[in-house]
């Protein structure tokens, strides 16, 4: 039998002062634990023991009658359910029977109810609903004796656990409250490392189905790219590259950087690297193209104060020449044999994209030569610190770098690999700048 103890009051959620605080930021060693206890017995048998946590502080306890007063009272403050199986759902009458000890009888009302029941679904429909409208509370089950396959069962379904009504007192119940609401908690916090988990496998395979793949099939250049996001977690940032080979033997080559290394700018390289790829595999090249990826940009970006800077080099068939077009991107550097690594020339460089609404993007024939390596890079790489002061490693201090790793013998993947962990190191730890360097050779 219950203990005699008095119901205690329901307690409106403006006076727990916590009212509106998600349940996660709220300390219970602060305010003392909440039961709301949803039951109906109309013989007024049934009561709530009273209760203290385990700090000696008193269980505050809200009773609801149904559903629709348990809806009312469940406010944010609330840590634990304690529900009564043989509460009815509205209209559903109770199912005659032996399944709880009590008298036998019928529902006094929508949503209320005490009759037995026999079968192992009734009171778990209640469940399923107080589940649902309670996502984040602990969930405690109240059954008779008889009742122990259906307390089971209600365990499976979602509660936390089950308490048999004639064991109930109050320390047997405060013990429960308090397994329950940590329960609950780890179960939650499991789950969101699941979804957060899975989330990051999604992220990371729609990423990596983002890089390009470059388009080389009978050229003779090697290629080679190396590419370091500097937003936490990603494989994609601002920074966009790509290589392709059209028809006539001509070889693409691009690379590109949204200003900002979010999501939203990752979204905008990945555009327009698909834009230049379909305008350059269509025939456009130099001012041309650049015009219509300012469009482009124009159309796809957030706000007017977005900008990229460009780089595009387009390699005759022969290898031995290319055209250089740049819109406020940094110059590439060449290798050739027996020479120290250099800048091409960038003396008539055209605005970033977005900058200027009729801008003009002029083309530059450059000779390479016979043998050459020629790397494209996107400012991450020479804007990173160089010791603990201010100053940046730049382009100058990025050509000595090359130059020393190139006496070393350092070539091809190896040269990049060098090249981005040495301005890591350079930086001191990580770049907060999206990173990304294209290397083309050939050889004589």
């Amino acid at each position: 039998m219950p203990v005699p103890v008095p119901r205690q009051r329901a307690i409106p959620a403006a006076e727990s002062g916590q009212a509106g605080l998600p349940q996660q930021a709220r300390s219970t060693s602060d305010s003392g634990l909440t039961l709301l206890v949803i039951e109906d017995d109309p013989t007024g048998a049934f009561t709530v023991p009273e209760m203290l946590d385990a700090e000696g502080k008193r269980i505050r306890i809200r009773t609801a009658r149904n559903l629709t007063e348990a809806e009312r009272l469940l406010t944010d403050d609330v840590h634990c359910i304690l529900l009564d199986l043989d509460l009815e759902l509205p209209g559903r009458p109770a199912t005659p029977g032996t399944g709880t000890g009590s008298t036998q009888s019928t529902s006094t009302g929508p949503g209320l109810g005490t009759g037995s029941a026999t079968a192992t679904g009734h009171g778990l429909d209640t469940l399923r609903n107080v589940l649902r409208i309670a996502p984040r509370h602990a969930v405690l089950a109240l059954a008779g004796q008889a009742d122990a396959e259906r307390a089971a069962e209600a365990v499976r379904v979602g509660a936390q656990d089950y308490l048999f009504r004639d064991e109930l007192d109050g320390r047997l119940l405060s013990r429960a409250i308090r397994f329950a609401v940590e329960r609950k908690r780890a179960d939650t916090a499991q789950y969101k490392l699941a979804e957060s988990r899975l989330r990051a496998q999604e992220n990371a395979r729609l990423e990596r189905g983002l890089l390009p793949t470059p388009l080389l099939h009978g050229s003779d250049l090697r290629f080679a790219a190396r590419y370091r996001p500097g937003r936490s977690r990603a494989l994609l940032g601002g920074d966009f590259y790509d290589t392709v080979r059209t028809p006539d033997g001509t070889v693409h080559a691009m690379i590109g950087d949204v200003c900002g290394h979010g999501p939203d700018e990752a979204a905008l390289g990945v555009e327009l690297r698909i834009a230049w790829r379909a305008l350059t595999l269509a025939g456009l090249c130099g001012d041309e193209l650049l015009s219509t990826l300012q469009q482009v940009l124009e159309h796809e970006r957030d706000n007017e104060e977005i900008f990229a800077t460009l780089c595009t080099v387009d390699i005759a068939p022969d290898g031995r020449r290319a055209g250089l077009c740049l819109a406020g991107h940094p110059a590439p550097l060449i290798v050739r044999p027996g020479r120290p690594a250099q800048l091409l020339p960038y003396d008539d460089n055209g605005p970033a994209l977005g900058l200027l609404p009729r801008a003009r993007w002029p083309r530059r024939q450059v000779e390479l030569g016979g043998s050459w390596s020629l790397m494209l890079y996107t400012d991450g790489l020479i804007e990173g610190r160089v010791g603990a002061g201010t100053q940046r490693l730049g382009q100058d201090g990025m050509v000595e770098m090359i130059n020393r790793q190139l006496i070393q013998g350092l070539g091809g993947e190896e040269l990049l690999e060098a090249a981005v962990a040495q301005v890591r190191e350079l930086n001191g730890g990580e770049l907060t700048d999206d990173v990304a360097v294209l290397l083309l050779d050939r050889g004589r």
